[in-house]
């Protein structure tokens, strides 16, 4: 499963989720899913996120071995 650091990235830019949404272009109800785990983004979402926070994608998404 992967699993994503977006929470802290979005307190490190001192945004509440709708604001970080806006920033990242979308909307907050796919974003409150990424934050919440219940969906995820595509591959191309991921890229876009860490080029919006000038970072590199594995500084915000990792992948939890325990759920095998």
């Amino acid at each position: 499963m992967l699993r994503n650091r977006l929470k802290h990235w979005r307190h490190k830019c001192e945004m509440n989720q709708t604001e970080f949404a806006a920033f990242l272009g979308t909307t907050i109800y796919v974003y409150n899913g990424w934050e919440q785990q219940r969906r995820q983004p595509s591959l191309e979402w991921a890229l876009r996120i860490a080029k919006k926070l000038n970072c590199h994608t594995e500084d915000i998404f990792s992948i939890d071995d325990s759920a095998e």
